[in-house]
């Protein structure tokens, strides 16, 4: 067994190389215990699912799931617990490590202190988990019961006695809610190669949840899980010659076990379960961890990014012996953080060691709840100049971050949030009445960042990391052409800083608004009067609430020679005009596009997606 040095608070190597790299309370100590604590006996005894994992004769990490109900798993006492699981024997590589070679029935026992191995026994109903690490004392594959369909020589029962040498209850962050119902595994295996099958890749698009192994050169393992919004690992590369993903770690208890694993033993194995059908995938390979700088270089607004370079891949349909009805998601969950190649984008904090800020100099209320900011630029040479349809990215993480907090329930989503917001910005550059340093944004005021920025005094000179310019939002008119734009409220702001490069007569805008908004409207088409006569104006929310304010600028609205109707957008207002382009540019709310969509189908939609 390999010799790890562990200090006197309990950390080893490469844990306290990773509090030191983020910083973490030196005076933390390791609240692991060193045997089944009653808590964690309890939760695996009552616990549908259990994440193993194991290493091959190699050194590489595997993990697999198993369960499907309450009570596969059983304390025996002492630190002891079993196992009695319906497994696919064949193509499941943890069943393979620890019991391939067994005969049915066959007992294989213990030789020395017997084969480590780690678990991760959790419910999602209730979002408790518990973290073991020990070793195999006993273990046999049987046949399962007669009334088990499937393949006989696919499925087997798999029997485990399992010595417990450490334990771990943690918190149910990124846990998604799912109810477990048993399922007899039918497993097919349909790829065990690279590049991945759109099979496997559509699994990591919807996932939420993997479960991760790790070991500490060997000497002791660890099985944890990783979850958030579906997608949230994204794929780098998917080739013959190379299959890398990358996920995010989020804010979580600080322990970094796992990556304190990987920092001495790069090499971990990941299941990706596919609850609704069934499907699995098992992945092997070595990780990277990169922080601070290098993370947000390959994955924007990110703090620690995990690569991992895939060595071995199997992808087998129908292999788990259990499905999971999708309940609530956690409230913790951030959005999904993309690649910076997914995005088109300037990543400044990565690629430069200076600073550049943005002053805000200006503000003016277009409605209660809209404003108009106008920023200027410290050193525009550093962060270049934007294209018409582009977004702003600026930090005000230095002015609202509280801190490290591990539990927020009161406002959950503060835990990840790294203050950075992207802003459409409404001018091209060098717009008339503007400095060559100076940009423009209009936005509503909607949570903490704007709250923030709309209780701004414009001569307090608040300053801001601009973290770049990007975005591929581009209206493109050919000749002779219409344009149809649809816009819902502030989602008109890309088309207004384009109007300079398009011929206005050729554009068809239909734009939603709530007559709250009317002053944004009236403002729009007093700086664009021509955008007016292009313009179909939706208007709801007009009724004996309607302010003398409001009542006034649609009046002014009523003159401008748009065409108004005073209600929602429908499918058929789409085919209004004619000699439209089969190409329509979107910025509205998600609930509207997703409608939009639908009544254009076959057409090509262009939509604004500023997911930085």
């Amino acid at each position: 067994m390999a010799f790890m040095h562990v200090d006197d608070k309990g950390w080893h190597e490469g844990e306290q190389k990773m509090h030191a790299l983020m910083r973490t309370d030196p005076y933390m100590d390791n609240p692991t215990s060193p045997f089944l604590t009653p808590g964690a006996a309890q939760l695996l005894q009552i616990a549908p699912l259990l994440a193993v994992g194991a290493l091959d004769d190699d050194g590489n990490p595997w993990t697999t799931l198993w369960g499907g109900e309450s009570g596969f798993a059983q304390s025996l006492g002492s630190s002891i617990f079993g196992i009695k699981a319906l497994v696919d024997c064949r193509y499941d590589p943890v069943v393979q490590i620890l019991l391939g070679k067994m005969q049915d029935g066959e007992v294989a026992e213990k030789v020395g202190e017997g084969r480590p191995l780690s678990a991760l026994s959790i419910d999602l109903s209730s979002r408790r988990r518990v973290k073991l690490a020990g070793h195999l004392l006993a273990g046999a594959l049987g046949k399962p019961g007669p009334d088990v369909g499937g393949e006989v020589a696919k499925i087997g029962e798999a029997q485990l006695v399992v010595r417990v040498d450490s334990s771990l209850g943690n918190c149910p962050k990124y846990l998604n809610k799912r109810d477990i119902v048993v399922s007899s595994p039918a497993p097919v295996s349909a790829s065990r190669s690279m590049p991945l099958p759109e099979g496997a890749l559509g699994l990591l698009a919807k996932a939420d949840l993997f479960f991760v192994t790790s070991s500490d050169a060997g000497a002791h393992m660890s099985t944890n899980h990783r979850g958030g919004s579906p997608g949230f690992v994204r794929v780098m590369s998917n080739d013959a010659d190379s299959l890398v993903l990358a996920y995010p770690e989020y804010s979580g208890n600080r322990l970094y076990q796992t990556l304190g694993n990987l920092q001495i033993s790069p090499e971990a194995g990941f299941v990706f379960p596919n609850f609704d059908t069934g499907d699995v995938l098992y992945i092997t390979g070595v990780t990277e961890i990169l922080s601070h700088r290098d993370a947000a270089a390959l994955m924007p607004r990110s703090n620690l990014v995990v690569k991992v370079c895939v060595k071995n891949a199997h992808f087998v349909q129908q292999g788990l012996s259990f499905r999971g009805r999708q309940g609530a998601r956690s409230p913790y969950n951030p959005s999904v953080r993309y690649l910076i190649t997914e995005k088109s984008g300037i990543n400044l904090e990565a690629n430069n060691t200076s600073i550049v800020n943005a002053k805000l100099v200006k503000r003016e209320m277009l409605t209660p709840n809209i404003a108009r900011f106008r920023f200027t630029i410290s050193d525009p040479s550093i962060s270049g100049h934007w294209k018409p349809g582009q977004y702003v990215a600026l930090s005000f993480e230095d002015e609202l971050s509280a801190g490290y907090s591990h539990m927020r329930d009161d406002d959950p989503k503060s835990l990840n949030d790294d203050y950075v917001r992207t802003f459409t910005v409404s001018v091209p550059p060098d717009a008339p009445g503007l400095q060559k340093d100076e940009f423009e944004i209009i936005i509503r005021n909607v949570g903490v960042v704007t709250n923030f920025l709309f209780r701004q005094n414009e001569r307090a000179g608040l300053e801001v990391p601009l973290k770049g310019f990007g975005g591929d939002f581009t209206i493109r008119q050919q000749a002779e052409e219409l344009v149809p734009v649809v816009a819902g409220g502030i989602g008109i702001t890309p088309l207004l800083a384009q109007l300079i490069l398009l011929d206005i007569n050729r554009v068809r805008l239909f734009w939603t608004i709530n007559i709250r908004d009317i002053g944004l409207v009236n403002d729009t088409f007093t700086r664009s009067p021509a955008l007016a006569t292009s313009s179909i104006l939706f208007i709801s929310g007009m009724d004996s609430n309607t302010t003398a304010d409001q009542t006034q600028a649609f009046h002014l609205v009523e003159s401008s020679g748009a065409r108004i109707l005073k209600r929602r957008i429908s499918d058929e207002d789409l085919h209004l005009v004619q000699g439209t382009s089969e190409k329509w540019y979107i910025c509205t709310g998600p609930a509207l596009k997703s409608k939009i969509l639908q009544w254009l189908a076959g057409k090509e939609i262009i939509y604004e997606d500023f997911n930085y």
